[in-house]
C-alpha cells in the first residue's frame, strides 16, 4: 500500500541564505528533519522545481514543492489479534496493552507482537516509521500506549515525548517498605557487561522518575510514578537502584525477597507473580490535530488488584 503526499511552500525572504533542509524544516514542520532530508536526496522535495542539496543556500522567495509517495516500512506481516482500544480517531489511537503482549518485532518475536496486530486493525500504519508506535511497554507491562495514524502525528507525538509535555502515570508494587515518596535523577545507560540490561551509569542518559506512596504494607510499597524521561527499564532500573526493586522483576530483582513472618497466601501469590508488577495508569497528550489536551486512565489489571488484595489480607492478618 502506498500512500501520496502533495504540499508545497512559499520561502520568504528573511529566510535567504539558510540551507535547504532548515528551510524544510520550519516550512514543513509536520514532517521530521530525518524524512525531509532523505526526500530532497530522492528529488521528492523540491526548488522551483529542480532537486537540490540539503546543504545548498536558498535566497527567499522560491517554491518549495514536496510530491512523495509512501512506501511500508518494514516487511511486517498484518495478524488478527484482539485490541483493547480505549480512544480512536484519524490521527492517533490508544490502547490498552495487556501483559505477555511484545510490541515491536525483533530477532526472538518475529511476529505475534502488537505491530502485528497494529497493522491488521489499521493496514495504512504500514507507512508509517515502527507503524506508528512512538514510545513503548515491555512485554509484562501492561497499560496505556499511543500510537500515530500519520506522520504529522507521529512527528508531532514524538517532540511531546521529547519536551516532556506528555504526561504518563505509572502504578507499581515494589518490594520494602518505604518511608515516602521522592525524586530518582539519575543517568541510565547499557549495562557494562549484560547487554540485555540497563543500569545506572554516569555515561548514560539524563533520567528522571518521581514517586509517591499509595499505600504501604508491612513487607512491600504501592506507589505511583511519574515519568519526566523515557528510557528504556526506566522505572524498574530506578526502582532497584534505590533499593526497593518491582515485585515480579525476574531482570532487576532476580531473587523474590520472601520476607520472615508472611503468611502462605501473600507467599504463594509472590512467587507465581509472573511478571514485574507495573501498570501504565495514565496518559496525557496534546492532540496533534486540534491541539487539546486529553486525558485518559485505565483501571489495574486483574492480576496486580489480586496482588494488592493479598497485601491487605497478609496486612490484616
Amino acid at each position: 500500500m502506498t500512500s501520496q503526499i502533495s504540499q508545497r511552500a512559499e520561502v520568504p525572504f528573511d529566510m535567504g541564505n539558510k540551507r535547504l533542509d532548515q528551510v524544510a524544516a520550519q516550512l514543513f514542520p509536520d514532517y521530521s528533519r530525518s524524512r525531509l532530508q532523505q526526500w530532497i536526496k530522492d528529488g521528492q522535495l523540491t526548488v522551483d522545481g529542480e532537486a537540490r542539496r540539503a546543504r545548498d543556500k536558498l535566497t527567499g522567495g522560491e517554491t518549495l514543492q514536496i510530491e512523495a509517495e509512501l512506501t511500508a516500512e518494514g516487511d511486517w506481516q498484518a495478524e488478527a489479534m484482539p485490541l483493547d482500544i480505549v480512544y480512536e480517531d484519524d490521527h492517533i489511537l490508544v490502547i490498552n496493552k495487556p501483559a505477555d503482549l511484545v510490541v515491536h518485532p525483533a530477532a526472538g518475536n518475529p511476529d505475534g507482537t502488537l505491530l502485528n496486530g497494529l497493522l491488521h486493525h489499521c493496514p495504512q500504519l504500514e507507512n508509517i516509521p515502527r507503524a506508528g508506535i512512538v514510545h513503548r511497554l515491555d512485554k509484562d507491562t501492561t497499560g496505556l500506549m499511543v500510537v500515530a495514524k500519520t506522520l504529522q502525528a507521529q512527528n508531532n507525538l514524538v517532540g511531546q515525548l521529547q519536551d516532556r509535555s506528555m504526561g504518563r502515570e505509572y502504578e507499581a508494587v515494589v518490594q520494602g517498605q518505604m518511608t515516602g515518596g521522592g525524586k530518582v535523577d539519575e543517568p541510565i545507560g547499557r549495562h557494562g557487561t549484560q547487554r540485555t540490561r540497563m543500569a545506572v551509569n554516569p555515561m548514560g542518559k539524563e533520567a528522571v522518575t518521581h514517586y509517591r506512596v499509595l499505600k504501604k504494607f508491612p513487607t512491600h510499597t504501592h506507589i505511583r510514578l511519574k515519568l519526566e524521561t523515557g528510557r528504556t527499564h526506566q522505572i524498574r532500573v530506578h526502582m532497584a537502584h534505590i533499593g526497593y526493586p518491582l515485585v515480579g522483576d525476574a531482570t532487576y530483582a532476580p531473587r523474590t525477597r520472601l520476607t520472615k513472618g508472611i503468611g502462605p497466601e501473600l507467599r504463594e501469590t509472590l512467587l507465581h507473580f509472573g511478571r514485574q508488577a507495573l501498570h501504565a495508569r495514565k496518559l496525557g497528550l496534546i492532540h496533534p490535530d486540534s491541539g487539546e489536551w486529553m486525558e485518559w486512565e485505565v483501571e489495574l489489571p486483574d492480576d496486580f488488584v489480586q496482588l494488592l488484595k493479598a497485601l491487605e489480607r497478609d496486612a490484616e492478618r
